[in-house]
């Protein structure tokens, strides 16, 4: 695909809690230029029509996909995803799904084929991604200077926000999902979880996850709607050294410690066992502020102009709903340990095969699809 030399166009779907600030960064950005923004509540959407004066303004979906837009970024409740994403590509739009991608696999899977048959870019809005204090930690981890990585322990907490139609694993986790594939650039070999529905009978509030990965590295998520402080935080312990990352912390980000046990030579003798412990500094590496969102959005307009690849695309999407399914199905079993098989070990040949029949089949949006 060749550059574009105009801008490139984007429409917004749904301006609930997160779409205003997808709204805010496209309409701020250099290369693009935001052209609709569609919601089916009247109140929000006059909303949008006096904060964005001049950008058309519709509660009608189907209109804004007969313009001349180049992309759409979908901002809606998970179970309106695949239907409003597989309706823009088909209309051969770009399109932005805020995460997680669909609320199945089988969703996943079939917009992943669409897009790559298509040529679109199909990108999910894995924010943490382009968060740079998570790509500093990805350099930290890719240059071994933590060692063989022991263990990784993840926590999302906070009180609230309370979802209608999905649970706090399907909430929350995807974000540290998105993290640990990126940081570790492999999917996990087995995982399970448990959990407890204190609010709303049957919907998990608090959820406890356990992945294990290659090599028997072991990762672990503590999510929670139901906690009295808001914790954003990832430690990775390696054999070398350790590193915190606490995205809620205004300075120091990022924190790696010089700390560790050194293990002893291999001996059968029990009074032969010495461990060393290492008490060693702090550093702080330095870490430009970037609002992730602001890079995100810039990233998807990159993609649309020059067709790249997104480094959170739909396979990244797919990837992290399959887990989620597996992850819930342990949840929803006592905590069942799931095997986990390679996605694209067996998506592929569903993806690069034959077409399903009814890929092309009208599609029927929901009602409340731009809520």
């Amino acid at each position: 695909m060749h550059r574009q030399e105009a801008n490139v166009k984007v429409g917004i779907v749904g301006f609930g809690y997160w779409g205003p600030k997808i709204v805010r960064n496209f309409s701020e950005l250099p290369d693009a230029e935001l052209s609709w923004i569609v919601d089916q509540d009247p109140g929000r959407l006059g909303r949008a029509q006096a904060q964005h004066s001049g950008v058309r303004t519709s509660q009608c979906f189907e209109e804004m996909l007969l313009s001349n837009v180049d992309a759409v970024a979908i901002a809606t409740p998970v179970r309106t995803h695949h239907a409003l994403a597989r309706a823009a590509l088909l209309a051969g739009k770009h399109v932005m799904v805020e995460k997680p991608l669909t609320a199945s696999s089988a969703q996943a899977e079939d917009l992943v084929e669409l897009a790559e048959d298509r040529g679109l870019t199909l990108m999910v809005g894995h924010t943490f991604q382009y968060n740079a204090a998570v790509r500093a930690l990805h350099q930290i981890v890719a240059s071994g200077e933590i060692g063989d990585i022991y263990y990784i322990d993840a926590a999302r907490l906070n009180l609230g926000l309370f979802q209608r139609d999905i649970n706090v694993l399907w909430d929350l986790a995807p974000h540290d999902l998105s993290i640990l594939l990126y940081l570790l650039e492999c999917e996990p070999v087995e995982v399970s979880a448990r959990g407890s529905a204190h609010v709303a009978p049957g919907v998990h509030d608090v959820v406890y996850v356990e992945l294990r990965f290659p090599g028997n590295l072991l990762a672990h998520l503590h999510l929670s709607w139901l906690d009295p402080c808001k914790v954003r935080r990832v430690t990775i312990v390696g054999s070398k050294k350790m590193v915190v990352y606490n995205d809620v912390a205004q300075e120091e980000k990022i924190r790696i410690y010089d700390k560790g046990v050194d293990r002893p030579y291999e001996t059968d003798r029990f009074s032969d066992f010495h461990l060393t412990y290492r008490y060693g500094g702090v550093n702080v590496p330095y870490i430009a502020f970037e609002e992730p969102l602001r890079a995100q959005c810039a990233h998807f307009i990159a993609c649309a102009a020059t067709g790249m690849r997104s480094e959170s695309d739909g396979r990244m999407g797919l990837k992290v709903v399959r887990i989620l399914e597996h992850v819930d199905r342990s949840l929803q079993n006592g905590g069942h340990r799931e095997k986990f098989e390679r996605v694209f070990a067996a998506a592929d040949a569903r993806i690069n095969g034959t077409p399903p029949a009814s890929r092309d089949a009208p599609v029927l949006l929901p009602a409340e699809a731009a809520l």
